[in-house]
């Protein structure tokens, strides 16, 4: 029997993978609905009509007309008129997601960018569905609201390096590990010193030397914050406390991720950057799909390279050690005023130094607030704390 998938971010990086995934296992998989804000309608109408898709979710109530009218033109080429093509249904606003989620599934997997993930994630394990989860900033900001909302094996990793440590843990306890070891490529300015960052462009930030993926994550891959993120979602995730989770650079970013054993023995789970083997991964767990992406060609000499992180030139890591550590809000702190310093990096409104160094300002203005150290996590305190952390980002951009 197929698996029916609620796909969440379709547009995107992740979700135009994830439909190629799923277009050459068309007897694994069908698309029971799609979720995606509206900037690209016609790509969003492509995808339904070529799926089939009953429902379509639209977060920006703006664009339902263009989503409508790209759903006609392509019905029409697609032999509308005689009865062939059936239109989905549409629903908007920012609740969309929410709605396309709780359509009856076996696998909803969040391809959203950024905190407005979280209520999908939240709705998606109250059906009782599996989550593959690569909407790494849900589970970052709900923290222990997702973790204890999930229930055995319902939560499963999209990024590749928490889909490498899921792999490498397959079969094992998890008191018998040392250490966890999340690889970073380092990004496009891997070995500049903090004052070679001066000048850096939107653009240079945009090219990333192995992965393709979005601009919002490509961006927090230059400033290392997107691994700062990822060493709090390893924490969530695997239960192992942060003074056993390190950051190693790896420009090939072929090998994903590495867990230490007690014994002195390291699992790595090693393949060609390609988001597809993850997303596959995240689809059909715990089986494996044949073919989902190429393997490592073991007849042609190779070498893999590691180095120690620059704390120093990029000290998004030790932020985010920090919010993870002191927990509750912390963390929604950390990626709302990312996502509000990203937004004014692009539009030329804050250097590319600025991004992190405002991020922690504001983290230094919550974590130095009475009533963060008593605050508990809550939905509301969540939403609280991003908002806050947003209106605080802005103001210290506007002063730089």
């Amino acid at each position: 029997m197929r698996k029916r998938v609620a796909l969440l971010g379709s547009t995107g990086s992740i979700g135009t993978q994830a439909l190629d995934v799923i277009s050459a296992n068309p007897d694994r998989f069908e698309v029971v609905a799609l979720a995606a804000g509206g900037s690209d309608p016609a790509l969003l109408a492509r995808q339904a009509l070529d799926h089939e898709v009953p429902l379509v979710a639209v977060a920006r109530t703006t664009a339902v007309q263009d989503v409508q009218l790209a759903l006609y033109a392509d019905a029409q080429r697609r032999g509308w008129s005689e009865g062939d093509v059936r239109l989905p249904r549409i629903v908007a606003g920012p609740q969309a997601a929410v709605e396309a989620v709780r359509t009856p599934a076996d696998v909803v997997l969040n391809g959203m960018t950024g905190a407005v993930g979280l209520l999908p994630t939240l709705a998606a394990l109250e059906t009782g569905a599996t989550l593959a989860l690569a909407n790494k900033e849900s589970l970052i900001i709900g923290g222990e609201l997702v973790t204890g909302a999930a229930k055995p094996g319902q939560l499963v990793p999209v990024d590749s390096e928490h889909s490498a440590i899921a792999q490498a843990l397959r079969g094992e306890r998890v008191e018998d590990v040392k250490r966890l070891l999340v690889t970073a490529s380092g990004g496009p300015f891997r070995g500049r010193t903090r004052e070679q960052l001066v000048d850096v462009t939107p653009e240079q930030a945009a090219a990333h030397p192995t992965w393709d993926m979005g601009p919002v994550i490509t961006i927090n891959s230059a400033t290392l914050v997107n691994k700062g993120l990822e060493v709090i979602e390893a924490h969530l995730l695997f239960g192992i406390g942060f003074d056993r989770i390190d950051v190693v650079v790896h420009p090939s970013s072929i090998v994903h991720s590495m867990v230490e054993f007690v014994d002195g023995s390291t699992m790595v789970q090693a393949s060609p950057p390609d988001m597809r083997l993850p997303i596959a991964l995240g689809l059909a767990w715990p089986a494996r799909l044949p073919g989902a992406a190429r393997g490592c060609d073991w007849t042609s000499p190779a070498a893999w390279e590691f180095f120690p992180l620059d704390d120093a030139a990029f000290p998004a890591v030790r932020l985010a050690r920090r919010a993870g550590e002191f927990a509750r809000t912390a963390p929604a702190v950390y990626n709302a005023a990312n996502e509000v310093c990203v937004d004014a990096f692009v539009a030329g409104d804050l250097d590319f130094l600025g991004i992190v160094d405002t991020v922690g300002a504001v983290l230094d203005d919550h974590l130095t607030d009475p009533d963060s150290a008593t605050r508990d996590l809550t939905l509301d305190s969540v939403l609280e704390a991003d908002a806050w952390a947003r209106g605080r980002a802005r103001v210290l951009v506007e002063q730089r």
